[in-house]
């Protein structure tokens, strides 16, 4: 989770592309892949580089990991915002 927090830091800082390189190593590592949490912030870094169908695959995967309404209503909406 730690890893997570720094890569979004990261984004806010440096910006999407920086932010990316570091979820997606945290992806790699294992510990969070099947955590939405880490691909819905993927795909927002993705979506703010305006590549749609990384981000909206993204979102599928984040959709497809959580049961909690909120969030799933959350996600179906940034799905249906892409163009």
């Amino acid at each position: 989770m730690v890893q997570l927090n720094r890569a979004v830091a990261i984004a806010m800082r440096d910006g999407p592309e920086a932010g990316l390189a570091h979820i997606d190593a945290v992806l790699e590592y294992g510990e969070m892949a099947n955590y939405y949490l880490a691909h819905s912030a993927r795909a927002d870094m993705y979506r703010r580089l305006s590549r749609t169908a990384e981000a909206r695959a993204s979102y599928e995967k984040a959709l497809a990991l959580t049961q909690q309404e909120p969030e799933r209503q959350f996600l179906k909406e940034r799905i249906r915002q892409l163009k």
